[in-house]
Order: structure tokens, then sequence, then C-alpha cells
């Protein structure tokens, strides 16, 4: 995180928009739409009918668009205001839905899975602080990104080692190795926001409204 880099984006003074911002119908913004149209029919086949083969495979393309409605929309200019709400609600959504449903099945331990929910609703409690000093968001950094990225390979993985199988047995660690090293990084960074929230109450006064 360089000193040369602000803080972060003001509310008060948002970026000039770009040529198709409020576009609807785009190929990433269908990306997103189907990404989460994928997380009940993911819950479904993992709690319900214990579709594990479907559930991996649903989490992998999942992860897969996630990936495609960002470079689509910076190759083919799509970025819009609509998928930059639905993009962060779809990455929420599966970082909240996929850990208590592993947990549910008893795959991975509840003190994870409360981690990370603490983790995310501290700082989400922290966003009006900010606010009110005239900042709409911090700035998402290349350590969170890195982090959300393991830990939602982590799962698919953890979930290929419940076969009983060599791959299984195999790929198991593997996915344990990622989930422990993404959630140390989803703690690194939670002190990384968190100070850069303090940072703005010292440095910045409250916008009068």
């Amino acid at each position: 995180m360089g000193t040369d880099e602000p803080l972060a984006r003001r509310a008060s003074a948002p970026a000039e928009p770009r040529s198709g911002d409020d576009r609807i119908l785009t190929v990433p913004n269908v990306l997103s739409v189907i990404r989460l149209a994928f997380i009940p029919l993911f819950l479904y086949l993992l709690l319900v009918k214990h579709a594990d083969g479907w559930a991996v495979a649903i989490l992998m393309l999942s992860g897969f668009t996630d990936w495609a409605d960002g470079k689509i929309a910076r190759l083919m200019n799509q970025s819009s205001h609509l998928g930059a709400l639905l993009d962060p609600a779809a990455d929420r959504l599966y970082m909240v839905t996929t850990p208590i449903a592993f947990a549910i099945r008893d795959i991975v331990p509840w003190w994870i899975v409360l981690t990370l929910m603490a983790r995310d609703l501290i700082l989400t409690l922290g966003l009006p602080i900010v606010r009110r000093r005239g900042i709409e968001a911090l700035p998402v950094t290349y350590l969170g990104k890195a982090a959300t990225f393991a830990l939602m390979s982590a799962f698919p993985l953890i979930l290929i080692g419940e076969w009983d199988s060599l791959w299984g047995r195999i790929i198991g660690p593997c996915g344990w190795a990622f989930l422990m090293w993404g959630l140390g990084m989803y703690l690194w960074t939670f002190v990384l926001y968190v100070a850069q929230i303090v940072l703005v109450v010292r440095q910045l006064p409250r916008v009068s409204t």
C-alpha cells in the first residue's frame, strides 16, 4: 500500500462517467446474474442432495465467471454502474453462504466461519464512519483480492478432499493449505483496513450534510 496512493475515493468528487456506464444488458452483468442464480442451486446441491460433484462444478464455474466478467468488462469497455454493484454483491454472498454451508455439513469448523463473518461485520460497521468524512469507500487492495481468491479456491478443493479416492487424498490437503493461507491474508487485510479507517478519522473532518 504505497503512501502516494489516495486512501479512498471522495464521494464529493466522483470520477467522470464513461460511455455506457448506465447500460444494464451487458455480458459482464449477465455473468454476474448467473453467478447469483447459482447460489441457491449450490446450496440445494450441497445441503439437500449431497451432490458434491455438482456442487464443486458450481463453485468452479462461478469462480470462472467472476474472472471472466472483469476481463470482458475491460476488454469490451462494458463497465457499468450496475456491474459495479452486482459483482461485489455476488462475491460477498459466496463468501457468506459457502463457508456456512460447509460448516453445516461439518466439512469445516465453525470457528473459521465465525472468524470470516466477524471480520466482514466489523468492516461493514466502519463504513458509516468514513462516509461521514466524505469517503465513498476504502480502496480494494490486491492483498484483499488474493485473500478472496485463495478462500474461494480452497472450498472446492476441500470438498473434493471429502471424496474417498486417491485424488481426494491428494487435493484435500491442498485445499486446507489454501484455506489457511487465505484466512491469514484475510485477517491481515482487516488490520490494514482498520489502519486506513483510523487515518481517515484523524486526517479528515466530518462533512456537513
